[in-house]
């Protein structure tokens, strides 16, 4: 399955296309409550058209880094909404429309109607595939690459 989705390392999206990203910390919460203190951040994006997705890890949050994804991961032209990290504040300078959603006031802007829903569904389906106990940091790539291939092909579950 790795070997899958490094042959398909291509860019998703393009003009009159819209792709969600959004990042995301898999790990482990102290004794089970509050925020997560240990795990590995996720960088990614799906395609609301043609439901292709990108998963990366990633060591930094920082606009340097996930411009960089971005960059690699998503055809210029693209409609790229996301939440109101700083991060992703040059999208436009770079060729892409960005619309952006605050979610400490909506879920769903009501001027544009842009929501981020699609990733965040990413975000569980991909958490429920990695496993709770006994997972390995080498492995991780590969958790990630079962989730992308069984969002490429949902009926090999």
């Amino acid at each position: 399955m790795v070997e899958w989705c490094v042959k398909r390392e291509g860019k998703i999206g393009g003009p009159g296309k819209i792709v969600e990203i959004d990042e995301s910390k898999f790990g482990r919460r102290k004794y089970n409550v509050g925020r997560l203190v240990e795990g590995q951040w996720v960088f990614g994006g799906i395609c609301r058209q043609t439901r292709e997705v990108f998963l990366v890890p990633v060591e930094k949050r920082d606009r340097e880094t996930l411009f960089d994804v971005i960059k690699q991961r998503v055809k210029p032209g693209t409609t790229i909404i996301s939440d109101c990290w700083r991060a992703y504040n040059c999208l436009e300078e770079e060729g892409y429309t960005h619309l952006t959603v605050n979610h400490s006031i909506n879920f769903v802007d009501p001027n544009t109607h842009a929501h981020t829903n699609t990733i965040e569904r990413l975000w569980r389906e991909a958490k429920r595939k990695v496993p709770l106990f006994g997972r390995r940091k080498k492995h991780f790539v590969g958790y990630l690459a079962n989730t992308m291939f069984l969002m490429a092909f949902p009926n090999a579950n």
